[in-house]
This record gives structure tokens, sequence and C-alpha cells, in this order.
């Protein structure tokens, strides 16, 4: 599934984007107090060559737009946008043309710690206020400023209107780049949950408000394993006509995947929206314009559906069809022409009378890319030619190597003919086809291979006509757990030479087509996977659409062996989907073996082995059959008033289950995982353990085993300082310091063990003394060997031995404890110059708490636990915190570390009471 997720997907389609002069990034001078209060960001304008030593003086006269780069991103990849932008503006002499501004972040890492979005989204308000200070008193100053938003740089815009004193107004357009926009892909602090349901709540409500607002959402598609494209769909929302997402797969002239850092400088996807924000210029005001409906238009027309044809917001109806050309009326069902060097231009006319009672449909193509009309209706005609006709170029729509239309008879009663132009074409070659079909005959179903076929069921059809269109259906598609693949082979009757083949998986609830171009004969390969499932309200289904070659023979299939196709249908799309849930499934077989290690020490007076009890304890139907009942349960009204009458948060299931994005046996797989990962994380540290203990036992000679109290003033030091240094610096860095310190703990438990127990002397030797006194400590105890030792001797090994079991335990979890603190960290160490203490901190009160806790555990032992009266409530308690971590942290993993601190400080009351 990691394999799939991260290495199998289509080929890199995206050209490099080039810089033509050397790029420059002038440093804009904020206000005092502004720079004073954000000291780590900056604003930048980009220019290159002469441009940029005109800009230097700073009297603009362009059109602002501001780029907001992302997790980790750069203030200096908005040169693409900048340079291409640059070259277009040449192209029109400068008539109009782009300011490109961009926000340095410090590359921080805000998708993974939250704490610093707020911060970030106040310093782009006061950024847009100094960028249109910049264009005060000229001559068409601009009252707003575009945005286009990389990755979080998106969420952070959107934020924007959430702040109290921002105006609206100030933003009309808001293009984002693979941004997460229905939530975080790692919600690994409370402040990243609480921005994310500040901003999609604050767009929910205010709906009405937001009209004026112009948002393109564009996703990378399967390329992209960081951000799955699911996530950067907008919402739909009342306000759907001023708000479109995009897979850029689909988005034309394109027609390519990127991953998460290629989707700012994919060639193909920048001239798409540097031709939109040229298209988007109001002559009037040399700005964006005003007019949102003119702007949906817009986007729509680069980003969904191209027609091949320049924007136009108001084509003209009617045309003349003039010129000298040649006037051939066509009346077969089926034509084809091929164009090469043709001095005179010529009229083809089908005329639509005898073709309307015999078939539904007419579809033409023409391999000629031009952007100029060349497919009309004739309203009005006489028997030699047309007198006036309407434009259907615009009923177009622009494929990788063709373009084509396809009209229902039916919505056009009023025409007459159908007319072809083909303009003189010197040097030229292309080919046109129109044909005739009634929709039923070229329409084929193919069924899916559902979950629960194991692949064990296939379909398969074939295409024997010689059409030039084909749409497949393919009934019961409409699951993200369904992955499958489609082939197509085509056969041909003859070798000559033939126009490629288009074939395109449309998906009609969202814009995430993907689009195959094949020569033929050839065998193709279509990956068919969704992207986000069908919205209960919709019936439309998923089509293959076939843009064929005349004359061949078409087989499509879905046949996947058992082997290959069940375990890809489901852990892909889970790797995809929920592989950010493992570290609560693997912290939750580890709770429980935890729990069943008490529980045994209690029972038995001896602590199980790691892996034993794992197997022993960690089964799923111990957790998920509560989980499911509640999320059933919350479906009625009168138990989710209960629910919130008692305060609880709502079950993730249920959300997930809300989003589409919950599906059968996923749960149960994950913890599957979970077991898996975790028993290796077992096997890691019995390992490592015995690394660590050969090569300190070759450096230094061990002390004696010796019991101690748990508090002295020493451990209170130690705690006192953990908690200086949580409060004064980072909780994130007090925890790894605690978790350093704890490391050495098994480590010397296991050399002070081994070494005593080889130092002590051997009287007799008894086979009940050898089964006694065998020590051994996961598969990392082999190494000491048998023998005869005194009793109190032998107790004290003993009493080591589980002592050293239940220490690799508790550090299995602290280490999820400490890698899930790990991004504030990184973050305050990037941050360290301009300010010593992290604040907000998301790790601060657990750091201090769990500091304490860890200074009592690290030097406690078994002997104190088994007799303890709270030891039967802490065993038992591990089981319902598992099932509240499942319940309740697979979407906030923040949650995490507060049940294994709250399992832990019971085991702390053990050694006391």
């Amino acid at each position: 599934g990691v394999r799939d997720v991260l290495f199998v997907y289509e080929e890199n389609r995206c050209s490099m984007t080039y810089m033509y002069e050397y790029p420059e990034y002038l440093k804009i001078k904020l206000p005092k107090k502004t720079a004073r209060r954000y000291p780590a960001y900056e604003l930048y304008l980009y220019g290159e060559g002469n441009y940029a030593e005109e800009n230097k003086n700073l009297l603009l006269t362009g059109i602002p737009v501001l780029f907001l780069p992302g997790n980790a991103g750069s203030y200096k990849q908005v040169r693409s946008l900048g340079s291409i932008a640059l070259r277009k503006a040449e192209d029109v002499d400068f008539k109009y043309h782009f300011n490109f501004f961009s926000v340095n972040f410090n590359e921080e890492l805000v998708a993974l710690y939250g704490g610093s979005l707020q911060r970030q989204t106040k310093f782009v308000h006061e950024c847009i206020k100094v960028i249109l200070k910049l264009y005060r008193d000229r001559e068409f100053a601009p009252s707003s400023v575009a945005i286009v938003g990389h990755s979080m740089g998106g969420l952070v815009a959107r934020a924007l209107l959430t702040l109290k004193n921002f105006k609206p107004e100030l933003i009309n357009l808001l293009i984002t780049q693979a941004t997460p926009h229905v939530a975080p892909v790692m919600p690994l602090d409370k402040y990243l949950t609480d921005f994310y349901a500040a901003v999609n709540n604050h767009w929910i409500l205010k709906a009405q408000d937001l009209r004026n607002l112009t948002t393109l959402s564009v996703a990378g598609g399967f390329r992209d394993y960081q951000v799955r494209s699911g996530l950067a769909f907008l919402p739909r929302l009342s306000q759907h006509d001023s708000a479109l997402s995009v897979v850029s797969s689909a988005v034309p002239r394109a027609w390519a995947s990127t991953d998460h850092l290629s989707i700012v400088w994919c060639k193909e996807l920048i001239l798409a929206t540097i031709r939109a924000f040229f298209d988007l210029i109001d002559e009037n005001t040399r700005q964006i314009t005003v007019d949102p409906k003119k702007r949906m238009s817009i986007l729509n027309h680069h980003f969904v559906r191209h027609p091949a044809k320049m924007f136009e917001e108001n084509p003209e109806a009617f045309t003349e069809l003039t010129g000298a050309f040649m006037w051939i009326t066509v009346k077969a069902s089926k034509w084809t022409y091929s164009v090469y060097n043709d001095s005179d231009g010529k009229y083809f006319a089908f005329p639509l009378a005898s073709h309307r009672k015999s078939y539904s449909h007419v579809y033409c193509e023409n391999s000629m890319l031009d952007t100029s009309s060349w497919i009309y209706g004739c309203m009005n005609t006489n028997s030699s030619m047309c007198l006036e006709a309407a434009d259907l170029s615009w009923r177009a729509e622009l494929l990788p190597t063709t373009k084509v239309v396809m009209l229902k008879l039916q919505d056009y009663p009023s025409l007459s003919h159908i007319v072809i132009q083909v303009p003189p074409a010197v040097g030229n070659k292309y080919t046109l086809g129109c044909e005739f079909f009634e929709e039923d005959s070229r329409t084929v179903q193919l069924p899916v291979t559902h979950l629960f076929s194991f692949g064990l069921s296939s379909s398969k059809i074939l295409l024997n006509s010689t059409g030039l269109f084909y749409n497949v259906q393919l009934q019961h598609f409409n699951q993200i757990y369904q992955a499958f693949k489609i082939y197509i082979e085509s056969h041909c009757q003859s070798l000559k030479e033939r126009k490629p083949s288009v074939y395109r998986l449309h998906i009609p609830w969202s814009h995430e087509d993907s689009i195959i171009v094949a020569k033929v004969p050839s065998l193709a390969e279509i990956s068919a996977k969704l992207h986000i499932a069908q919205p209960h309200n919709d019936s439309s289904l998923p089509e293959l659409n076939i843009h064929s070659s005349p004359d061949c023979q078409y087989e499509v299939s879905n046949k996947v062996l058992f082997y290959s196709y069940y375990p890809f249908i489901l852990v892909f799309q889970i790797v995809r989907f929920h592989a950010g849930a493992f570290p609560v499934y693997i912290v939750s077989n580890i709770l429980l073996t935890y729990g069943g290690q008490l529980s045994t020490l209690r029972s038995t007076g001896q602590c199980s082995d790691f892996s034993l009890e794992l197997v022993r304890t960690a089964k799923p139907y111990k957790v998920e059959p509560l989980i499911s009942i509640v999320v059933f349960l919350q479906g009625f009204n009168w138990f989710r008033e209960i629910w919130e009458s008692l305060s609880l948060p709502e079950v993730d299931a249920a959300v997930l289950s809300s989003q589409d994005a919950w599906f059968p046996l996923v749960s149960l797989i994950l913890f599957l995982f979970g077991t898996g990962i975790a028993y290796w994380s077992g096997v890691f540290f019995s390992t490592s353990l015995r690394l660590f203990s050969s090569l300190w036992l070759t450096l230094i000679r061990p002390t004696v085993l010796q019991k101690d109290k748990l508090i002295t003033p020493r451990r209170l030091c130690g705690m006192i300082s953990l908690a200086l240094v949580s409060w004064t610096t980072c909780g994130a860095f007090a925890v790894l310091i605690i978790y350093l310190q704890y490391l050495f703990k098994p480590v010397h438990v296991f050399v002070t063990s081994v070494f005593h127990f080889q130092d002590s002397g051997h009287s007799k030797e008894t086979s009940q003394n050898s089964s006694t006194h065998r020590v051994k400590a996961q598969s990392s105890m082999d190494s000491i060997p048998d023998g005869t030792q005194s009793p109190s001797n032998s107790t004290t090994i003993a009493e080591a031995v589980n002592s050293l079991k239940m220490h690799i335990t508790i550090l299995n979890l602290f280490t999820w404890i400490v890698l899930l603190s790990l991004p504030s960290l990184i973050y305050w160490l990037k941050n360290l110059r301009y300010n010593v203490r992290l604040d907000p901190d998301p790790c601060r009160s657990t750091a201090i708490i769990l500091g304490c806790i860890l200074e009592i555990l690290m030097n406690s032992s078994t002997s104190e636990v088994k007799s303890s009266k709270l030891l039967k409530i802490a065993a038992k308690v591990p089981l319902p915190l598992s099932v509240a971590m499942l319940a309740f942290g697979r979407m906030h993993l923040y949650r995490v570390p507060h049940f294994v601190t709250f399992s832990l400080l019971l085991h702390v009351l053990c050694c006391a009471v």
C-alpha cells in the first residue's frame, strides 16, 4: 500500500518553467510597528532584468497579486508565476501587467504546528494594506488584491475573512494550489484543528457574504501523496457558484497530475493560471473585473471545459459565412476528411432533416488545434449555401490531440444543417470527421468488481463498431475504497498510420477526470480510483469516453487476479486516506499490551514478555464493536442529544463517515497494521537494548543493583528543572530531555542484572533452581547464563527482569509521544533566534506532567506495584483508554499523549499506594 501511494502513479508530464532573465526579489519596507511585531516575516516584490530595475522606486502601475507559500515553503516559489506573467505582459506591450508580491513566512512548518497560523494570517492582512498603499494616487489604483496560496498558504488566505477588522472587499480572487481545505493532513495539535474549525465554520455561516469572492482550488492528483486531492475540494455550499475545485489532471491544456511541490512550477498549469489572469482584466479599470459571474465563467473556460477558442464574455450568437469557399453537401451518416496543403477553402454542409428520425446525436472532431471557429449550425439556407449560422465552436471541448463537439439533435430543433468550415491549409496537415449515431448504440455498461468479490469476478466488453466515439458507463463505481485497473486493447484491420486514441475517465460529480493518449494499435492501462465519493443526492455514473480511431476494434476489461486485486483495492486507498491515523492504532495496541502486563503482574507476580502479551491482549474485538455501536446510535436524534448534553466530542469515525471517507473493514485493517508495527517496534527496542548493553559492558563497570526511594531531593530538583524548561522554552524540548534520560534506564537495568548475575557465586545446580533462575527479558535476556544463586540474589534479579520488561513497554509508549511532539520542537529550533519561548506551546502542560511521572517511574520497580491496592484499576484502565483513543484520536492526534499520560499516572500512584 505504501509503495503504491509513493511510487505507483503516472509519470511527471509537467514541463519546467525557466526565467529568461535573472530573478530578483525586492524587499518591501514594512511599517515599524508591523516589522517589530512580526520580526521573522517579510514581504517581497518579484522582478526580472529591466522590469526589476524599473520597480526599485516602487512606482507600480500593474495589478497586485500576492503569493503565499505553504508548509516549509519559500517566498521564491513565486518566480514561475511572476516570470510567465512578465513574458505574457511583453506579448501585449505592457498594456496590462501584474505585480507579483510574495510573503516570506520563514519556511515555518505550519502543516504540523498550528500555533503560528493566526500570526501568519494577521501578517498577510498587514501586507495587503501595505501593497494597496503602494498604488495610492495612481490613475488605475486597485482596491483589492488577488491571492495565490500554495498548500497551507491557501488556508491562511481563507482565514483572512475570519479576522474581525478585515474587509472582505480587499480580496476579489483566491487561487489555492494543493491546499488541504477540509482537514489537516496530520492533526498534531489543538491549534491546528481549532484553526481549521474556525475557518470552515466561518465560510459555512457567512456563505452569503462570500459571493463577491471567487475561489479556485487546484489539487495535484495522485502524484501528490502529501495532500490527497479529496482534502483540497472546497466544501459544497450555497455559494457554489463562486467556488470551483478541480484536479490538475482534468485542467485543459495541462492534463497532468502534479506532486506537492511541482504544482507551483508546472509550466502547463502555470500557463493556464496566467491566461486566466489576463482574461480577468477589465479594460475600463485595468484591474481584475469586479463581476463575479464573469470571473467564474473565465475560470471554467480555462480550468474545466476549454472550447479551443479565446475567451469572449458575450460571443456573437449568429454569424454570416462569407468567403469564396466551395460548398459541398454531405448526406452520409459518417464522414472523414484529411486536409494537406489545400489552397481552397471549403464548407461541408450536413442536412439534418434526413438524420433526425434515425439518430439522436452528432459527433464531430477536428485535429487542427487552433482557436478559430470551425463548426456552425445553419438557421437560414437556400439551395446552395448557408446565409446565417450559429457558431457551435463554443460547444466544442479541447482534448490533447483533437477538439470535439457532441450535439443532441433534439436540443437544436431550428437547425437545418451542420456546417464544417475547412479553411485553406498551406503546409498544414489535419483530419476532420463527423458521424450521426443513436445514443444507445454507443453506450455500453461495464459492471465494476465490488469490494467483497475478492477479485474473482471480471467484466469485459468488445466494441466492434467503426464509430468515432464510445461511452462506457462504469456501474457501481462510487466509493473511495474502490480501486481497480481498466485495460483497453485496440486492434486495427490495416497497419496504416492512424490518429491516436484518447481515453478519458470522466467523474461527473467532481472535476477529477484523467486523460490518456494511446497509439493505435496498443494496450492501454487506466487506474480507476476516486478522490471523493459520490454525493448521496447524485445518481450519475462515471464514464470512460473513448475517442476512437475508425476501423479499429476495442476491448475494454477490468479483470484483475485475486492476489493483486484485493490488496490493491483496500490497502492502497487505506494508506492514501488513513495513513495519518496509524500512530493512534499503534499506541492503542501498545496500551492494550501494557494493561495486559499489569494484569499478569497482578495475577502471577511476573511481568510477561511484550511480544507474547501483544499477541494475547491486542485484539480488535475488544475495542471496535463499542465504537461501531456508538457511531450507529449517533444516527438517532435522541442519542445525539444525550451525547451532546454530556459535552462529549463527536466520534471521529462518525465525522469520517459523513465525509464519505470511512468504508467497510478499514478500522479492522488499521488495527492489524497497528499490531504489526507495535510488534516490530518491540523487536527493535529489544535489539537496540542488546546492542547498547554490549557497548556499555565493554566501556563501563556497572554498579550493583540497589533499591532507592521513589522521591528524593535530587529527583525533585529534576522535576522542577524540567518544569522550568517546559515553561520558559519549549515543552517538546523537555519531553525529549526526559526521554533521553529514560532511554538509559532499561540499558542500565539490563547491564546491571547481567553483571550482577555473572559476578555472583555458583553453589549448587538443580533443575529446579536452573528453571527458576533462568532470566529472560524479551529475547534480549538470552545472554544471561543459567546458574544458581542465593534466594536473595535470585529474587533481586527476577525483580530486575520484571522491571526491565515494564520499562521497555513504557519506553515504547513514550517514544510515540516524542514523535508526535517533534514538529513543535523543530518549529521552536528554527525560530529560536527570534524567541526563546514557544508561544503558544501545545506540549507545555503535557511535558510538565510527564516530567514528574517519568522521574518517578524511572526509579520504580515492579515490586512496589505488585502490592498496590490500585493495581487492579491500573490494569483495567488501558482497555477503555484504548477505546477512547480510537474513538476520539483518529482526527485529533494531539489527544493520544493525554490517554497515555493518564495511564502512566495510575502507574505512579500504584508505586505509592
